[in-house]
């Protein structure tokens, strides 16, 4: 092993509940995977903050954490050791996401869509072949397997790619997978770390971009993320709202958690016939129950949509690339992750946090 790798990581780890409901980490070492040669390892520059950091640091899933627990899944640095099975080489840099394993031989790895394999293992919380839980990227080093992770295109920047990663690639999957493009109307609910994004990626791919928020307080930046100020919803009033947009939108992306998504009082008659409505932001809670004569009416899907794979995230950084997507972010240093995290949970991003080991103190 190369002398610059150490025996053990060093992160930012939630070390038990307690802490993590106040999301409070401190430095912890701990000793990765055993080493195989479909592995890499990689020197950490950035990893952004995503909402699922503080669901697990808080214990809030339905599986129960694993402390300690060192979050972050949009990671962006350099590879230092990189297996023979591998198609990297030392001194690519290198992004991975919310998933850092698969079995690599199924049809959905095949495909470069490994988030569907049964084998599927997160990047942080996933359990390894060696029985070790798998570590995030607040942290210097991370090693993962090789297939999940994707070179990053030269004219990409690190800090506003690295959300692409998680945040980026769970709304542009579904909006790939339902034909986004020329002649559709796509409306985004919640302008944030997903839906600020998911505003970029639409209008990118063709498709005339609504924003459906709660208050006009979002207005400038919406257009700035590129959608027409008279395409700007008000939904706080969801009878409203219907009476003036129902029968619009080809597909709806449900971006914001909510403990009472107004499925059909609101999102449901908003649709024209064939749409989607896609939940891409996960609540601690169950979806409120509806009537099935709301979707079968209008032959509407409801639909989910996990991350994104590999294939997927080469194909947004293309896009990317082309149309100049960038998350909106705020680079603070690693070492103040717990007032970074505390921030995120207080709603203060706009819209991205990202920490990085190169900023200084």
């Amino acid at each position: 092993m190369s002398a610059t790798i150490p025996q053990q990581f060093t992160g930012y780890a939630a070390m038990d509940e307690a802490h993590g409901k106040k999301y409070e980490v401190e430095s912890w070492s701990y000793t990765p995977q055993k080493w195989h040669e479909d592995l890499i390892d990689i020197k950490i520059d950035v990893s952004g903050v995503c909402g699922s950091c503080l669901h697990t640091m808080s214990n809030g899933w339905p599986r129960p954490t694993e402390y300690p627990a060192i979050c972050g899944h949009e990671i962006i640095g350099t590879v230092v050791r990189a297996g023979s099975n591998t198609k990297h080489a030392v001194g690519d840099r290198v992004g991975v996401g919310a998933q850092a394993g698969s079995c690599l031989e199924c049809d959905y790895c095949k495909q470069g869509l490994e988030q569907h394999c049964r084998k599927m293992q997160g990047t942080y919380q996933g359990i390894w072949e060696d029985g070790s839980v798998a570590q995030g990227g607040y942290a210097d080093f991370t090693r993962v397997k090789g297939q999940l992770a994707v070179k990053i295109p030269e004219n990409l920047e690190n800090e506003p790619t690295a959300p692409l990663m998680c945040a980026g690639v769970t709304v542009y999957s579904p909006l790939k997978r339902f034909q986004a493009g020329p002649g559709k109307k796509v409306g985004v609910v919640g302008i944030g770390g997903l839906g600020h994004l998911a505003l970029q990626i639409a209008k990118a791919m063709g498709a005339e971009t609504y924003a459906l928020s709660h208050s006009s307080s979002k207005i400038d930046d919406a257009e700035k993320l590129g959608v027409k100020r008279e395409n700007f919803i008000v939904a706080k009033d969801a009878e409203a709202t219907v009476k003036q947009w129902s029968n619009t939108f080809d597909i709806i992306l449900i971006t914001a958690p909510s403990e009472n998504l107004p499925l059909d009082s609101l999102y449901f008659p908003l649709m024209r016939n064939m749409g989607a409505v896609i939940l891409c932001a996960l609540p601690e809670t169950k979806l409120p129950p509806f009537f099935a004569h709301a979707l079968v009416g209008k032959s509407l899907t409801l639909a989910g949509s996990l991350i994104g794979g590999t294939s997927e995230l080469a194909e947004l950084f293309d896009l990317a690339a082309k149309h100049d997507i960038k998350a909106w972010v705020e680079t603070r240093p690693m070492s103040q992750a717990t007032q970074t995290l505390q921030d995120m949970d207080a709603g203060k991003a706009r819209y991205r946090y990202v920490l990085s080991n190169t900023k200084k103190d």
